[in-house]
């Protein structure tokens, strides 16, 4: 007798085809992450709606500047209380960009994510050049220069950021001298507790040209640096590339300004009675800021660059002094450019961290994203949306920063691979 086809097998057949689909490994992850993603989905969307069930009962909306619409792409956005005169000033102001009281709240806001910008790029130049030095110096073989390192590493890393810039404002550049006796570095820049002035170089009638031949100049000397490269390695003699490129550089750059008659021209700070006349002022509150995020910073970084030193294998250092380097090129042309690919990954985070550390800006009075947000709250009452934009602006300073440490992380395995 033939086995019956009926209702009863297909009724056995249906455990039987889930279970051979829940042994597939690659189906129950597909499963797993569709499950998962719906629970995120229905959690945020119910997180969502209490939210703007409460704002509904204080007649506010959880996105007064979205709404809806019939006609494609169905999402209007409007200004709303962005578009409102925001009423506060702002002293510290970056990239030149230009605000006044009389100004929108957005505009307020676009102030507050460039200063906070611009502080995030000068801190992570500043702290990956003093973690280098520091980290290296940890490593000497003279014990002073790696006691003073490591007592730097030691205190900075372990005290708290937030007493740090607050010692750095209050009892350092609050402490200076006022200014009708500030410090005279020549007659050229004055220090005070109103601030830093410094020199100010702006550009005159012959700038626009001028600034065309420096692509010019940067494109000449990657392409010397290149070719007198490739001749080293062929030929095996020395043909200083770096220096030849700089040269070619500076040529270009140094000729074509000569020819359109200087068009830079510097203004030069004066003590005035209760401020500083032309210049360029550096406010004690971002100067506080910097310091304390770079130093802190820092001595996290020294710690990666030691240990990434220390992870390279010692019969590279060993090989190298066999060939007769000396420490400031072993260092440069075999360690270091080894150490790079395990530098970068925590690098990084250092770099995200001090973005985000930003943030304590408020606590020595600078105007950044997270106060320019925080002053609207308290004057427009909308505090749901403005941390909300204030999220998202710093999720998009965070990935772009790790977009950029990725892609120079895969260059460096591109390169060693194909090595």
């Amino acid at each position: 007798m033939t086995a019956s086809s009926g209702p009863e097998q297909r009724l056995l057949g249906a455990p039987a085809l889930l279970l051979t689909l829940l042994s597939n490994e690659r189906f129950r992850r597909v499963l797993f992450q569709a499950i998962f993603a719906l629970v995120v989905l229905v959690f945020g969307y119910v997180l969502i709606a209490n939210i703007q069930a409460e704002l509904e009962g204080l007649g506010l909306e959880i996105f007064p500047f979205v709404s809806t619409k019939g006609s494609f792409p169905f999402i209007d956005i409007s200004d709303d209380f962005l578009g409102q005169r925001a009423g506060f000033s702002i002293d510290q102001r970056s990239f030149g960009f230009d605000y006044s009281a009389n100004d929108t709240y957005f505009r307020a806001f676009l102030t507050g994510v460039l200063n906070t910008i611009q502080v995030s790029m000068i801190g992570i130049v500043i702290a990956t050049v003093l973690g280098v030095i520091v980290g290296v110096s940890r490593l000497s073989s003279n014990w002073l220069v790696s006691s003073v390192a490591t007592l730097y590493v030691e205190t900075f890393r372990n005290i708290p950021l937030l007493v740090q810039l607050i010692f750095w404002y209050l009892a350092v550049f609050l402490k200076a001298p006022k200014i009708g006796d500030s410090l005279d570095f020549l007659g050229v820049a004055f220090l005070s507790n109103r601030g830093l002035a410094l020199p100010e170089v702006f550009g005159t009638s012959g700038f626009g040209t001028w600034i065309i031949f420096v692509p010019l100049a940067i494109g000449a000397a990657i392409v010397i640096r290149y070719l007198l490269t490739r001749r080293q390695d062929e030929t095996g003699k020395p043909s200083y590339p770096w220096w030849g490129a700089a040269g070619v550089f500076l040529a270009i750059a140094g000729v074509s300004f000569l020819i359109l008659g200087t068009p830079l021209d510097i203004d030069s700070p004066e003590v005035g009675q209760f401020s500083y006349k032309g210049g360029m002022t550096i406010k004690p509150e971002f100067t506080a800021l910097l310091f304390g995020l770079t130093i802190y910073t820092a001595s996290f970084i020294a710690e990666i660059v030691r240990g990434s030193v220390l992870a390279i294998p010692k019969g590279q250092t060993e090989a190298a002094q066999a060939l007769g380097f000396n420490g400031v090129q072993r260092l440069r042309l075999v360690i270091l450019p080894q150490a790079m690919a395990i530098i970068i990954p925590p690098l990084t985070n250092q770099y995200l961290n001090l973005a985000k550390n930003s943030s304590l800006a408020v606590v020595v009075g600078y105007k950044d994203l997270f106060d320019v947000g925080r002053v609207t709250i308290n004057q427009v009452g909308q505090a749901v949306p403005m941390i909300t934009l204030i999220m998202f602006t710093y999720l998009g300073i965070s990935l772009t920063i790790s977009a950029v440490m990725n892609g120079i992380y895969s260059r460096l395995k591109w390169r060693s691979a194909r090595q």
